[in-house]
């Protein structure tokens, strides 16, 4: 039995966990470990970027994009549960702000 909030009982569902939205949230946390690796190794190397950090720059992009499709495509769903689809949108949404965020800093130098 469940006691969920005082209530006693059996949950009964047909919803299942996506499996693209687990990948979504794999991408997402992908993304943003690649960029705070990057951004460490730059302060390691005392702010002097290699570039082969901007090019982990570029493909963690593009593993955003692509976790931010898979979960809003799992998002939409019939009869699943949303936790995994929504965590990889948030993921892959502050991967992509924290992306172009270093990015427009590497351009303007600011």
């Amino acid at each position: 039995m469940i006691h969920l909030f005082g209530k006693k009982g059996y949950i009964f569902t047909n919803k299942k966990t996506p499996k693209w939205g687990i990948m979504s949230t794999i991408l997402g946390i992908m993304s943003i470990l690649s960029v705070c690796v990057a951004v460490y190794l730059t302060y390691k190397n005392k702010g002097s970027a290699l570039p082969q950090y901007g090019s982990v720059i570029v493909l963690s992009i593009i593993y955003s994009i692509a976790g931010l499709a898979l979960g809003i495509r799992s998002c939409f769903g019939k009869d699943v549960f949303r936790f995994f689809p929504i965590m990889g949108i948030i993921f892959n949404a502050w991967g992509l702000l924290l992306e172009f965020f270093i990015l427009y800093m590497g351009i303007f130098k600011l």
